[in-house]
């Protein structure tokens, strides 16, 4: 892959994802607008009692040049004194304090809700103030029996807020609720939603931008093999001889191949630091799987309109998931080979490869439903090895779970589930429970005899092949790129047996050789 696409892809993700946190902080800002709409946003009605002459609150301190003209926001207090008369004010804070010299008085410094607990901060003194309503510094102010309410816009300058007895006796027992609106709520709000409209398209642009330019041969079949018969396509993939049909007795492949060579000589250590020297992987992933994420999204309406998913958009989505099959073999999902994966969308001939074959038709129903309803079944088994019930709540997301949060659940395509995987249980409706997953700990046992005898276990590692190639399976089938339901089976070995039984040989690179027999 050309830096320059990579370029375009990875500032076209960046804006998407700016758009996408725009769009949550819109969703957010308007939520606010409907709570507020003819009243205030308030905080529970709470009692609050001191021993003192006055209960202030700490500075509020409100950005110069805002105006009370300009109504950026209005603040409320309301309060009720069940023991007499309430004083309700609000003035600037070095009013307050030349005020309250030598004043007793408590300052609210915390307060929390579900339970109610305020934290205060008692000020001594041995004064005695004058009655709070015969000062003439208040921004606002009320006072009386039964509920009193003051009403103040923002404006520049620091402030303090006063609840005391209307006489200036001490014990001061208050029931109080604070409220604040904006009118600008609602404007900022579309003003998000505006600007993440714009960074979302803007970034799909450049993202659609990387993947089309610069295609080789794009009308060319899956994994480049555009030669002659029994050629070399342009990724230097030998193109094996068409076969003829195969006998009832052989069974079909799977569309979706998975292919890893267990490399002999493997260091005994390196694997401690594969997920470190990986880590430039990460880094671009991140972005390649935020540009799949886009991509899959419009394939899937393509399909359900023209029921054909464009070549470009179907050979980058199978070059991400290919190149994060490499970078997990190699770092955390297997542990198969110390020779550092490519930068590469393309095929090429490292020991492990992905590759699906282009459907030239899918199924326009099927587009609606396989990726959420109809992938459960695997959901369930897939989860059961990878980490358990954090499918099942997750599956009902853009990709059938295949997203991943922080904890287990389905291996996750960029980082691979890897040491995670050993730690980390799975998820539950109900909450976190304790667990390990199951190929995280097939993977940590082949580390751990690799450490100490310097040979990786060869039954170990295609039983883990097995279990990788069914999760790369159904990832494909739930990223719309194949109608047919992926085999409730577990292939072992460096490529499935049945695809050789088959004379099909894709996936597998050209220049390593038949693969082994014991693939199965």
């Amino acid at each position: 892959m050309k830096p320059g696409r990579i370029i375009l892809i990875v500032i076209g993700s960046l804006l998407v994802l700016a758009g996408l946190c725009a769009a949550a902080g819109a969703a957010a800002l308007g939520l606010l607008a409907a709570a507020q709409r003819g009243g205030y946003l308030s905080v529970p009605e709470e009692t609050y009692s001191v021993g003192s002459y006055a209960l202030t609150s700490e500075s509020i301190e409100v950005s110069p040049g805002v105006t009370a003209e300009d109504n950026v926001a209005s603040v409320q207090l309301r309060g009720t004194n069940p023991n007499g008369e309430l004083f309700l004010g609000i003035a600037p804070e070095a009013d307050v304090e030349r005020y309250l010299a030598g004043v007793a008085h408590t300052e609210l410094e915390d307060v929390r809700f579900d339970p109610f607990a305020a934290d205060y901060r008692e000020l001594p003194g041995t004064a005695t103030p004058a009655p709070p309503g015969e000062q003439d510094f208040w921004a606002a102010s009320s006072a009386g029996t039964g509920t009193r309410e003051i009403e103040w816009p923002l404006q520049q300058g620091e402030w303090t807020v006063v609840v005391m007895n209307a006489d200036a006796a001490p014990q001061v027992t208050a029931e109080l609720q604070a409220g604040v609106r904006s009118d600008l709520v609602g404007p900022f709000a579309w003003s998000l939603l505006i600007a993440a409209a714009v960074l979302v398209l803007g970034g799909t642009a450049l993202i659609l931008a990387g993947i089309l330019t610069g295609r080789n041969q794009p009308g060319g079949p899956a994994g480049g093999y555009a030669g002659p018969e029994g050629g070399h396509g342009p990724y230097g993939y030998a193109k094996p001889p068409r076969p003829a049909p195969a006998p009832a007795s052989v069974p079909v492949p799977y569309p979706a191949k998975l292919y890893g060579e267990l490399d002999p000589g493997l260091s005994r250590w390196l694997w401690l630091v594969k997920w470190l020297l990986a880590v430039p992987h990460y880094f671009l992933l991140v972005f390649l799987w935020t540009a799949f994420c886009v991509a899959t999204v419009i394939a899937g309406f393509a399909v359900l309109f023209t029921a054909r998913y464009p070549r470009a958009l179907f050979d980058f989505n199978v070059g991400v998931i290919r190149w994060s099959w490499r970078v997990g073999f190699y770092a955390t999902q297997v542990l198969g080979t110390d020779r550092y994966p490519p930068f590469t969308l393309e095929r090429t001939d490292y020991p492990a490869d992905f590759d699906v074959a282009y459907p030239e038709r899918l199924s326009r129903g099927l587009v609606l439903v396989k990726w959420w309803l109809l992938v459960i079944p695997h959901a369930l088994i897939v989860g059961a090895f990878t980490g358990g019930g954090y499918v099942v709540v997750r599956q009902a997301g853009p990709f059938g779970g295949w997203e991943r949060s922080v904890g287990g659940g389905w291996d996750d395509p960029v980082y691979g589930t890897g040491w995670t995987d050993w730690t980390e249980g799975p998820q539950s409706v109900g909450g976190w429970t304790a667990g390990i997953s199951l190929i995280g700990l097939l993977v940590l046992v082949a580390a751990a005899v690799l450490l100490f005898t310097g040979r990786y276990p060869r039954p170990l590692f295609d039983f883990i092949m097995g279990l990788r190639r069914w999760a790369y399976r159904v990832l494909a089938y739930t990223a719309l790129m194949r109608d047919e339901y992926p085999p409730f089976r577990l292939d072992q070995g460096p490529v499935d047996a049945r695809d050789l039984q088959a004379g099909d040989w894709t996936g597998v690179p050209a220049n390593r050789g038949h693969p082994r027999s014991e693939a199965g």
